[in-house]
């Protein structure tokens, strides 16, 4: 029998905590046939990464790498690794050019927790294809620096017209995927709440999203 497909998740922050973060890794380690090494710890990434099937930053926030696991979490993804970013992983390593560039957008700031309308553009992909068009969903509906349109292929939007606060305007995306290097990466925004980590749409939206960044779709 094969072994299981093993992920790296890491949590650690040094800005914002979420609360949600002891629930969305028990969810993670629900999802699928997964073997999970959850961690805080920065010298995880200062071994070779390459037994696992893909990275997850799991609502990290600030400055959470050392050099050396900069350099070797670069390598990984650019050599064919898998990257997983969720929720509040726009919210890190901003001092780190490489990774605005591997996760796709920076966060730049939210409206309150609130209901709203997710647009699903592309509903083939693995974490989209259980969706229907227009998706239902309570979140932060974070803001981007900049649209990350132009680099990546955007999987879901949101339709700013359907809660308060929202000013990226009409091209505002919220899941997006796309290649680095010889690497996936895949990075939704959705995921404030521990709630979230229960609703059957958003798991299956992040097991997609998982299977297909590490090439097991």
């Amino acid at each position: 029998m094969a072994a299981a497909p093993r992920l790296l998740v890491f949590t650690r922050t040094t800005a914002y905590r979420h609360d949600s973060i002891p629930a969305a890794v028990t969810a993670v380690r629900t999802l699928g046939p997964f073997e999970v090494d959850a961690t805080e710890d920065p010298a995880a990434f200062e071994r070779p990464l390459d037994d696992y099937a893909a990275v997850v930053f799991l609502s990290t926030s600030g400055e959470v790498l050392t050099p050396t696991g900069r350099q070797l979490l670069a390598a990984y993804v650019e050599s064919g690794g898998g990257f997983v970013g969720i929720h509040a992983a726009a919210c890190t390593e901003y001092d780190w050019p490489y990774y605005g560039d591997l996760l796709g957008a920076r966060f730049d700031r939210h409206p309150a927790h609130q209901p709203g309308r997710a647009v699903i553009e592309d509903r083939t992909h693995p974490s989209t294809r259980h969706l229907p068009a227009v998706w239902q969903f309570t979140d932060e509906w974070y803001d981007f620096r900049t649209s990350p349109r132009s680099s990546t292929h955007v999987l879901v939007s949101a339709d700013e017209s359907s809660y308060e606060g929202g000013r990226m305007g009409v091209d505002h995306p919220l899941a997006w995927c796309h290649a680095k290097g010889d690497g996936r990466v895949f990075y939704t925004a959705l995921g404030h709440a521990a709630e979230a980590y229960e609703d059957p749409d958003f798991r299956a939206h992040l097991l997609g999203g998982i299977n297909w960044t590490a090439g097991l779709s």
